[in-house]
């Protein structure tokens, strides 16, 4: 029985570095699981869209195809936009199998990447000494993935014994400008901003900006292609394609920390 086909569904972006960082992943991907069939799908600003790459696998005889989410902030459910989409494919080929699943998350074998990404942030701007960390994403996430983020906020802040505060761009919680006023008001002042985030997208250049405006010093760079990413985007599509062939909840596979793959060591700073 030929395998599902996976699409990454990624947001757009019109900087080219950006889109680059998607292709690779899935470039390293395919090269891992030679046996799959890997592609990649935007939201928006660029193309492949969804609908396309569907109707060129469809034209292929492949009946079968789960989406995965690119997002690190959503736990369970995807941005409506990529829900939108889905239904839309669904629609428009009922023939096909097709289903969403998790997104990445918050997961914990991030705060590797995150250490290791903000360690050479702090070489490269020779800080020696912090007393703050701030846990920066796009957005809050869904509900599962906003309590995960905190949670990941606390691990953090445990593992370093340094008060964490958790900022979003978009809004829907603190900003960097504001976490970085919490933290201060504590009587904190070197304070760093680890960022979760896979490219450096627009939101990544504005949390930098804002960041570094109130005074941060240093922020760490994207988590990009790293196989952390492509190991728990690989977790997903096999608890989705088990899904497709046994009609069970995903999230029963998963048990109570849906973010959780592996046992996990944070690097030290």
């Amino acid at each position: 029985m030929t395998a599902p086909a996976l699409v990454l569904l990624a947001e757009g972006s019109s900087e080219p570095r950006v889109v680059e960082v998607i292709h690779k992943l899935r470039k390293q991907m395919q090269m891992q699981r030679q046996e799959l069939s890997i592609h990649l799908a935007f939201i928006d600003h660029c193309p492949p869209s969804g609908p396309q790459v569907v109707s060129t696998l469809a034209a292929r005889g492949v009946q079968e195809i789960v989406f995965a989410p690119l997002a690190l902030s959503h736990a369970v459910d995807a941005d409506p936009a990529a829900i939108a989409m889905v239904e839309a494919v669904r629609k428009n080929h009922p023939d096909l199998n097709v289903t969403l699943a998790h997104p990445i998350g918050p997961a914990t074998e991030l705060l590797n990447v995150l250490d290791l990404r903000l360690r050479n942030a702090l070489s490269a701007c020779h800080a020696l000494e912090l007393d703050g960390l701030i846990l920066c994403a796009p957005d809050s996430g869904d509900v599962r993935g906003s309590a995960l983020m905190a949670r990941r906020a606390r691990q953090w802040g445990s593992h370093h014994r340094l008060p964490v505060a958790v900022a979003s761009v978009d809004g829907s919680g603190l900003s960097v400008g504001a976490a970085m006023a919490t933290l201060r008001e504590q009587g904190r002042r070197a304070i760093a901003v680890g960022a979760l985030f896979l490219t450096a997208d627009e939101r990544y250049v504005l949390a930098t900006e804002q960041a570094l405006a109130a005074g941060a010093v240093a922020v760490s760079a994207p988590l990009g292609a790293d196989e952390h990413i492509v190991d728990l985007l690989m977790a997903r599509y096999a608890f989705a394609a088990m899904d497709m062939l046994d009609d069970a909840p995903a999230a029963e596979h998963l048990g109570s920390d849906v973010m959780t793959t592996s046992n996990t060591r944070l690097l030290a700073i």
